[in-house]
């Protein structure tokens, strides 16, 4: 016999949130800018949540549901970008410097391209391949000590330093209460009053080359980051960027397979 149908409601569906985040992150994430220029941006009143002026840069927002307005413009999505950048000794890695000094960001000025995080640091003194990108959880891998990405660097330093002095440098030396350490280190060539050092590192401390060399007696004269993990800065003119491929993209993508 056919059962009988059941008197029970039915149980309605219930939608999937979507998720809510503070209305400086979503600008952020967005592409439109940092988080800290969306904060002073939406204190300055330039910004509007579905037609209405917002002061409070934690206003809680729904990206996909709500339309986000920067001086009368709506703000689109921005595809993922990748980037690396030959950076020139003497440029700040930072958005705004309060000093006024020219950023990273005043060389990548006139290429049209969506607000783009630094991945990684490179000091002012510092040279080399840097990698930009919109794609935070790509960049928070690269960055998570927990992988252990190799970057690799050449460094001149004056003096010549010795095979026990490359031997400290593996073995490490305790500056300011940190455990300073290279995982290689080798020399490249030496003249009569500099070298030039090859360094690996696979952690990221501040100024960590810089410091362990001091420890051990040498003063840097240049350091330029010529790889991170497979990628190297190749061929690539000093201030000047160009696009990952999809490939390198992968090699360094920690969640791949």
């Amino acid at each position: 016999m056919p059962r009988p149908p059941s008197s029970r409601p039915a149980r309605p569906t219930v939608p999937v949130a979507s998720p809510r985040h503070g209305l400086a992150r979503v600008l952020s994430k967005l592409g439109a800018c940092s988080r800290s220029q969306a904060e002073q941006w939406i204190r300055a009143g330039r910004v509007s949540l579905d037609g209405r002026v917002v002061r409070d840069p934690h206003h809680p927002t729904v990206i996909t549901r709500q339309q986000v307005v920067v001086d009368g413009r709506p703000v689109k999505p921005a595809g993922c970008v990748y980037l690396a950048f030959n950076k020139p000794r003497g440029l700040v890695v930072s958005a705004a410097d309060e000093h006024g000094r020219a950023t990273v960001y005043t060389a990548l000025a006139a290429a049209g391209l969506p607000w783009l995080g630094p991945v990684g640091r490179l000091d002012k003194a510092s040279e080399g391949l840097l990698l930009l990108s919109n794609d935070t959880v790509w960049a928070a891998g690269i960055t998570d000590p927990a992988t252990h990405l190799d970057k690799t660097y050449h460094v001149q330093v004056a003096g010549q330093p010795d095979a026990a002095a490359l031997a400290a440098m593996l073995s490490g030396v305790e500056d300011g209460g940190e455990w300073l350490k290279a995982r290689r280190a080798s020399l490249l060539r030496a003249g009569e009053k500099n070298a030039w050092l090859e360094v690996v590192l696979d952690e990221g401390r501040n100024r960590q080359i810089r410091r362990l060399l001091a420890a051990l007696g040498f003063d840097v004269l240049r350091l330029i980051r010529v790889a991170i993990g497979p990628l190297a800065l190749g061929e690539l003119a000093k201030g000047q960027w160009r696009r990952l491929s999809a490939d390198e993209v992968k090699a360094l993508d920690a969640r791949k397979a």
